[in-house]
Parts: structure tokens; C-alpha cells; sequence
């Protein structure tokens, strides 16, 4: 159980921090690197994040155990169905007019899905974790650990790997390749919340929270 759950969050912020560089080289040829564009492009991800995260906490608040698992399940086989990610040669940036709103629907429609569906992971992990009664189930903290593991490696392995090595198509199929691996390491972390035994979050004691 364990193997699984930091598996996933390990593998859902390595997708976060690769999807960011890897979109970045796809647009940045079409519209240069204006502060427009850079800060557009942080205002997108920061947002897009803080919706995962709301979503994580509004699905646990409102959602019984066995619902979140379906719902959010549901929502990242959705995902998997979309195209690779990539830019067609139907966008066209703007000539005249400012590129932000242009930019901020390209992002939306080429990696808001996804980025989305990945966002959460964290957070709703360490609900899915505390509601399955493991031995650890009540200090689940333990888990960022395999996020922060997870980012570094990405940020790491896109210029000195992916970027050196990866045309940008093979880089849209790889990270499709492991959200596919993503999807399914969180369909066993889904199996096992649903064997759980707890519905919600137990509160970890005093001495567990100290770093």
C-alpha cells in the first residue's frame, strides 16, 4: 500500500514539473518571452494548482469515501482520453492585439485538463491515505516526501534529459506514457481506500506533527 500511494505522488509532481518546460518550449516560438507571456503562463499553472487544491478539499468535505474514489478516477481516465499533448497549426497567435487571452485559452485547452487532474494529487492522496486504516493512516504528512522527491527529479531530468535527448513530440508521448502509469498507480491507491475503514481524516497527535 505504501509503494503505492508514494509511487503516485511521486509520479504526479514529476508530471507537473515536466508538463511546465515542455509547454513553455512548445509556445514560446510562437510568441517569444515578453514578461506577457512568462507571467501569463505562471498565472495559469498557480491557478490551475489552487483549483486542484480546492477540489481535493471540497471532494473530501462533500463526498463520501467510495464517491471521491469514482469521481476522481473517473476524471483522470477522461484525461487519458484526450489527445498528446501538443500545439496544432491551427493557433495562430495574434498580430496586433495583446497575446494573454490567446495564450491563457491555448493553455487551457492544450494542458488544463491535465495539468488539473494532476494538481490534486497530493493533497487528496493524503485524504485517500488517512481513510484507508493503515498502521500509519493517521500521520499521513509523511507523504510529501515522495512529492518533493518527485518535483526535484522532474525539474532536474527536462534540460539535462528529456529537453537534450526528446524531440517535443516524444516528449508529449512520454509524459502520456506516464500519466498512463500515473492512472494506474492511482487506481491501486483507489482500490485500497475503498477497503478502508475510516471515512475521514484522523487527527494525527501533537508529537507527529513536529518536523
Amino acid at each position: 500500500m505504501l509503494f503505492s500511494f508514494r509511487l503516485a505522488i511521486f509520479l504526479g509532481a514529476g508530471l507537473l514539473f515536466l508538463v511546465q518546460p515542455m509547454f513553455a518550449k512548445m509556445a514560446l516560438p510562437l510568441l517569444g518571452g515578453s514578461p506577457a507571456v512568462w507571467n501569463t503562463c505562471m498565472l495559469f499553472f498557480q491557478a490551475m494548482l489552487l483549483a486542484g487544491y480546492v477540489y481535493a478539499h471540497l471532494s473530501h468535505r462533500w463526498l463520501a469515501r467510495k464517491s471521491r474514489v469514482l469521481v476522481h478516477l473517473g476524471m483522470l481516465v477522461t484525461v487519458l482520453l484526450l489527445p498528446t499533448i501538443a500545439i496544432s497549426g491551427d493557433w495562430t497567435p495574434p498580430d496586433d492585439d495583446s497575446p494573454i487571452f490567446w495564450l491563457l485559452g491555448l493553455l487551457l485547452v492544450v494542458v488544463g485538463g491535465p495539468f488539473f487532474a494532476v494538481s490534486a494529487t497530493g493533497p487528496l492522496l493524503q485524504q485517500w491515505f488517512a481513510s484507508t486504516g493503515h498502521t500509519r493512516s493517521a500521520n499521513p504528512y509523511f507523504l510529501y516526501s515522495a512529492s518533493n522527491t518527485g518535483s526535484m527529479v522532474a525539474l532536474l531530468a527536462y534540460p539535462f534529459l528529456f529537453e537534450r535527448i526528446f524531440s517535443l513530440d516524444q516528449q508529449g508521448q512520454l509524459w502520456k506514457a506516464g500519466y498512463l502509469v500515473f492512472v494506474l498507480a492511482m487506481s491501486v491507491c483507489g482500490f485500497f481506500v475503498w477497503q478502508g475503514r475510516n471515512d475521514g481524516v484522523t487527527a494525527p497527535p501533537a508529537d507527529d506533527l513536529a518536523p
